[in-house]
Formats: C-alpha cells, sequence, structure tokens
C-alpha cells in the first residue's frame, strides 16, 4: 500500500517552525534589543529631519481649444504621449525657470541665492548669471510628470516653507501658459503681417492679369458666357445660325418638293391631288357651288329637257365655275413654286454667312488658344490669393484669440501637512528594518553556534542514546537544592529518568560505579552528579557521591559539607577511608569531597589505590557515583571512567561544541570505557527541540511543580 508522503510534509514544516519558535525563545532578548536600538535610531533620525512641503499644480493638455487646428482630428493628433512627454520638458525647461526666476524676483531669496554669494568672491556677476543661476537651484526642486495615461500634467515643488511652495508651482504653472500663448500669438502676428504684405502683392498681380485677359479678348472678340466659359463673338454666332442654316434648308427642299410634286399631278390631269389645291378655300366654295349647279342643271334637264332656257343659263354658269377652279388651281400651284425659290434663296443667304463666320472662325483659333493661356494664368494667380487669404484669416483670429491649448485645472495651495519625511512610514520601516537586522543577527548567532540540541545529533554524532535533559535551574546558585525542596519538578523528573536509564527497569544487574563527566568545564556536569546521587538515595538506595574533580573542587560549594579530609588526602595515605566519608544531610547518601582545589602533575588516579578504594566502598553501598574532570584537557578523568561500570557523558545543551563532545566520546571508547550515554545539561525549559523529550511541552504543565 502506498503511503502519501504529506503527513511526513506536515512534520517538517511543523518542526521547522518548532525551530524558529525556539530560536525566538532563547534569543528574544537580543532580537528585542536589536529591533529596538534600531527603531529608536529611526525614530530619532525621523524627527530630526526637515519637514519639506510640496505644491501641486494640475494643467489640463487640450489642443481642441488650439484655433491654428484645422480640425478634430489635427487636434487629437497633438494628444500623442510623445506631444504630452514634450509638453512635460517644456515646463521643466530652463526657460520657464529663467521665467519663474524673474515673475517671482527669487534672486533675492535666501534659500535659491547662495550659489550666488560665492561666486561674488571670484569677481563680479551679471544679472543674466544669476538668474541663470537661480535658475538651476529651483530646477532641483522642481518635479514635472504626467499623471499616468491622462492628459493632465502635475507640476510639484518642494520647499521647507508651505506658502512659498504653493506659490512657485503656480508660478511655474502660469509661466508655462504665458509662454504658450504669448509665442503662439506672436507668430500668428508676424505670419499675419506677412501675409498681408504677400496677399498685397497677389492682389496687385491678380488685377494686372485680369485686366490683361479682359483687353486681349475684347480685341480679339471673346466673350465670356453665363457658363463662366470663354469664347468668340463669331463661335457665338456659328451655333445659331447652324440651326437657322439646317432649318432653311430643310423648308425649301420640302417646299421645293412640294412644287414638283404639284406640277407632276397638275400635268397627269390630277389636279385634285395636289393637297393645297384640295385644301384650299375657295377651291372648296367653288366645287360646292359646282355641285349645286351639277344638281340643279340635272333636275331641269330630266323635267324641262335640254333646250330649257335655264339650263343654258345653268350650263353657262358651271362653265364659269370651272373656270375659276382652274384659274384657282393655277394660282396655288405658283404659289408653291414661290414659296420654294423663297425658301431656296434664303437658304442660299444663310450658306453664305455660315461661310463667312467658319472663315473668321478659323482665323480667330490662334487668339483663343492665347486668351485661354491668359486666362488660365489669371485663375492661377486667384487661386493663390484664395489661399493666401485663407490663411491671413486663421493667422488673424490666432493673434486676436487668446485662448491657449493648456489650462490650470488645479491651483497649488499651501499644504498643510508636510510631504516628507512620512513619519509613520519612515518609523514603521525603522521597525521593520530592526526586526530584519535582529533577525540577521540571531541568525547569525545559530549559524555561528556549534552546541548539540537534539536526540539526533547525540546518536548520530556519538552513537549512544541521550538518556536524559535536565532543565537549567534560574535563580538559584545551589540548582541540585530544587531536587529536595520540589521533588516533582521538571529537574527533579529529569534525573529520575537518568536514574531509570542507567539501572535499567527490569531488574537486570544494576552497575555500582557511575561516573559523571564532560567534554569541556563549566557543562554543569558536578552539579548533575550531586543531583543523580540524591535521586539515587531518595529511591532507597545507599549512595555515595564522590568529588575526583580535584583541580576545580566545585562539589563544596553547592553541598552541605564539613571540614575534614578528602579524596586526595585519602589517596595520599593521609587519611583513612572512615575519615574522608562524610554524611550529606540526606539519607541514604554520603559524600567524599575536596577542600580545596588541588594541582600537581603526579597522576593522582593512575596507581592501585583508587580501584582499591572503589572495591571498598562498593561494598558499603550499592551505588558510587563518581563527579570526573572534564576530558579534554585532562587526563585524570580517563583514569577514572576507565574503572567505572557505567560513564555518563554531560553536555551542555546548545552550547558544547559538537568536536568536543566527539573526541570525548572517542577518548573513552578507546580507553574501554563503558560509555551507556549522555545527557543534555542546562537545557531551556521553553524549547521542545531535544527530541523524544516532550516533557517540556506545555501540555505537562500540570505534571509538574514550578522550580
Amino acid at each position: 500500500m502506498k503511503v502519501s508522503n504529506t503527513a511526513g510534509y506536515e512534520a517538517r514544516l511543523a518542526d521547522v517552525v518548532q525551530s524558529v519558535k525556539d530560536v525566538l525563545r532563547r534569543r528574544y532578548l537580543t532580537l528585542a534589543a536589536v529591533a529596538g536600538g534600531i527603531t529608536i535610531l529611526g525614530v530619532v533620525a525621523t524627527l530630526q529631519l526637515t519637514p519639506s512641503y510640496q505644491g501641486v499644480t494640475r494643467i489640463q493638455i487640450d489642443p481642441s481649444r488650439n484655433p491654428l487646428a484645422r480640425s478634430a482630428n489635427e487636434a487629437q493628433a497633438q494628444l500623442a504621449s510623445e506631444a504630452i512627454e514634450t509638453e512635460v520638458s517644456v515646463i521643466n525647461s530652463m526657460d520657464i525657470s529663467r521665467g519663474v526666476v524673474k515673475r517671482l524676483k527669487l534672486i533675492d531669496d535666501a534659500d535659491y541665492n547662495k550659489g550666488i554669494a560665492a561666486r561674488l568672491e571670484n569677481g563680479p556677476v551679471s544679472e543674466d548669471e544669476k538668474i541663470e543661476m537661480v535658475a538651476n537651484a529651483i530646477r532641483s526642486h522642481l518635479s514635472v510628470g504626467r499623471e499616468k495615461l491622462t492628459y493632465i500634467i502635475a507640476i510639484r515643488f518642494d520647499s521647507r516653507d508651505a506658502e512659498k511652495a504653493a506659490r512657485i508651482a503656480n508660478a511655474y504653472a502660469a509661466t508655462y501658459l504665458d509662454t504658450k500663448v504669448g509665442t503662439k500669438i506672436g507668430t500668428a502676428e508676424r505670419q499675419s503681417a506677412w501675409f498681408q504684405k504677400r496677399m498685397d502683392e497677389l492682389a496687385a498681380e491678380v488685377r494686372s492679369a485680369d485686366e490683361k485677359v479682359a483687353q486681349y479678348q475684347s480685341a480679339a472678340g471673346i466673350v465670356r458666357g453665363a457658363s463662366n466659359n470663354q469664347g468668340t463673338i463669331t463661335d457665338q454666332q456659328v451655333g445659331p445660325l447652324s440651326v437657322q442654316l439646317a432649318s432653311a434648308e430643310s423648308v425649301a427642299a420640302e417646299a421645293r418638293s412640294k412644287q414638283i410634286s404639284a406640277q407632276q399631278q397638275v400635268a397627269s390631269g390630277h389636279l385634285d391631288a395636289v393637297s393645297d389645291v384640295r385644301n384650299s378655300a375657295t377651291i372648296q366654295d367653288l366645287r360646292r357651288q359646282r355641285g349645286l349647279l351639277v344638281q340643279n342643271m340635272g333636275e331641269m334637264q330630266m323635267r324641262y329637257g335640254d333646250r330649257y332656257p335655264d339650263l343654258i343659263k345653268v350650263r353657262d354658269q358651271l362653265a364659269a365655275i370651272d373656270g375659276q377652279l382652274r384659274e384657282e388651281a393655277g394660282r396655288v400651284i405658283r404659289s408653291l413654286k414661290a414659296d420654294a425659290d423663297a425658301a431656296e434663296a434664303r437658304a442660299g443667304s444663310l450658306r453664305v454667312a455660315m461661310q463667312r463666320l467658319e472663315d473668321k472662325q478659323s482665323a480667330n483659333a490662334r487668339a483663343s488658344v492665347i486668351a485661354a493661356s491668359m486666362q488660365r494664368d489669371a485663375d492661377s494667380k486667384h487661386q493663390a490669393y484664395d489661399r493666401l487669404a485663407q490663411s491671413a484669416l486663421e493667422s488673424r483670429q490666432a493673434a486676436q484669440n487668446s485662448i491657449a491649448q493648456a489650462q490650470i485645472i488645479d491651483v497649488a495651495e499651501a499644504p498643510q501637512a508636510p510631504y516628507w519625511p512620512n513619519k509613520p512610514l519612515f518609523i514603521l520601516l525603522s521597525l521593520i528594518i530592526g526586526t530584519g537586522a535582529g533577525i540577521a543577527v540571531i541568525t547569525a548567532q545559530e549559524m555561528m553556534v556549534s552546541g548539540m540540541r537534539t536526540v539526533e545529533d547525540v546518536e548520530g554524532e556519538l552513537g549512544v542514546p541521550l538518556i536524559a535533559a535536565v532543565p537549567n535551574v534560574r535563580k538559584t546558585a545551589r540548582p541540585a537544592d530544587v531536587l529536595i525542596e520540589k521533588p516533582t519538578s521538571q529537574f527533579a523528573e529529569a534525573l529520575r529518568n537518568a536514574r531509570a536509564s542507567i539501572l535499567g527497569v527490569k531488574g537486570e544487574e544494576a552497575p555500582k560505579v557511575i561516573a559523571l563527566t564532560s567534554a569541556l568545564p563549566g557543562e554543569g556536569k558536578t552539579t548533575t552528579a550531586l543531583g543523580l546521587a540524591r535521586t539515587m538515595a531518595l529511591n532507597g538506595g545507599k549512595t555515595i557521591l564522590v568529588d575526583a574533580d580535584v583541580r576545580r573542587a566545585q562539589l563544596r560549594q553547592i553541598a552541605d559539607v564539613q571540614p575534614g579530609p578528602g579524596i586526595v588526602e585519602l589517596l595520599h595515605g593521609e587519611a583513612s577511608l572512615e575519615q574522608a566519608i562524610q554524611p550529606s544531610g540526606l539519607e541514604n547518601l554520603d559524600q567524599i569531597i575536596v577542600q580545596k582545589p588541588y594541582f600537581s602533575s603526579e597522576n593522582l588516579f593512575g596507581n592501585d589505590l583508587m580501584p582499591g578504594i572503589l572495591d571498598e566502598l562498593s561494598k558499603r553501598y550499592d551505588t558510587i557515583i563518581l563527579d570526573l574532570p572534564p576530558l579534554v584537557g585532562l587526563a585524570d578523568g580517563r583514569f577514572l571512567a576507565a574503572l567505572a561500570d557505567a560513564v555518563v557523558l554531560a553536555i551542555k545543551w546548545d552550547a558544547t561544541p559538537s568536536q568536543a563532545v566527539s573526541s570525548a566520546a572517542s577518548w573513552l571508547k578507546s580507553d574501554g570505557a563503558n560509555l551507556v550515554g549522555a545527557l543534555f545539561t542546562m537545557v531551556d525549559t521553553s524549547s521542545q527541540s531535544v527530541g523524544a523529550y516532550y516533557y517540556y511541552s506545555k501540555k505537562y504543565s500540570s505534571y509538574y511543580q514550578a522550580a
């Protein structure tokens, strides 16, 4: 079955968190001192900083209000980022700064004219040089920038005087606008004057060209029509005359055709077939009369006969009417011929006139070409004049219009609070920097510490178990007394754990001679030996504590002792064993001490006396606790360790270098000593980093009596 590594990851993370907590518990004073010191220094430095105020004026760029912009698109094009950044550079220019100096008379301002006095020592300084120096000085306090992606430019000026900061910021904006408007208007005025002069010249040229065109057209007979098209009088006459000629020729042809057709009808005897004859009112009236006469004549002839007088009269009348009909038909035919002759005569006349006009038109063709060329030249001058007139109009409008393409939308006012330094921010930064420095210091301290802290450190380095972790007991010069005064404290419980680990809990044969040693001095070895001896005695075992650390003689300072001989006198044969043994004041516990430090080059424990003493003591006591000297640098402890049934190596928690502990353990093993384990001394009670010794956890606080 696969096991997720989530639990392992959480355990490692918990170990890291716990390690951090342990470091903070151990070194919180260092952290607090460093962080507090740097924070205090930061606060003091912040309070001593000279406050600076900032005046802010905002200008909106709006080219759509520019009177020279021809269209909205042209105005919008001036709002590109490059154009706005250009305006920022203009405001930040030396020219604007000089204008501000002149406007506010800043040459006399002590904040900005300090450089002038230094220059005066080397000789006279001109007015322009003074302005230049002061302009450079105020520019160092100026900040101009576009606000994000808007069309607004912010002008910021810093000063120790709030009123001055606002006044100079506003002066920069006003100077910029004045320069912007003045430049545009001045340019427009100069353009307007040039345009006017050029327009006068062009007007004279236009008039001259128009006069030449008019004179030539007049001489050549060229006129302008209603549609403004040029042409000669002949050209204008040709069109109507050609229409008239065509019409006349058509009328003449039609008249001649009618004449010829009528003559042919008359010749063939079909007079009535001629339409003009047939349509003549006179002929129609005569035909009506003839019809009546024919009708009457027929009636008379049937009634009265051919000789009837009235019939003869009617016949005569009928003959007279027939004569009139023939005469009238002849007259109509003659009229058709006359009309045809007249129409042909008119067409001929028009044809002659048309020929004359065509001859004249051909002669005027060259004149028309010259006139057209002269007219084009005149038109070109007219167009140039119109364009110049439009430009002049725009220039005059700009010269008369003071509207700029920028406007002040936010006037600077004297700020109520300085913008620098931001004291809360600086104090917070000081605290952050101080905390960071404190963390760096304690981190460096932790990295420099080479001591052991955990079960893994001991077992991995020494190859022996960690049998106990004895807590550090503060506020007392004799920590071992806590064992008697507070038998349920963490200190007492740690020593009982050490006893159980050394003697065992399964009833096996327990070691009689137990030696406690350490790698270096000052690791709490003697206190631990006294505490372990008292623990043995309190648990009913007859115990004796032998102080074998003769050079330091520390036991006499932390235990109740009486004057008398000790181990040194015993080994020298100056006292008997009974004389050297003293009661400790605790039931079941005796002790052999060193009354004063003993320094000698002799091999005090390397002879046969000490084994005999231990054999004798083994007959009298259940347990013998030997307080050995440190192993590193001293040889006495190695001889005694080899005589002990069990050796315990005391290690000062988080202090003793691992190299020294490893060397001590190696010597013990090489000497044949029975190193049964190691124990931590002076462990920080707030730490839980000793591995399996969780009785330092707050969960066990109710099980222990406070030390």
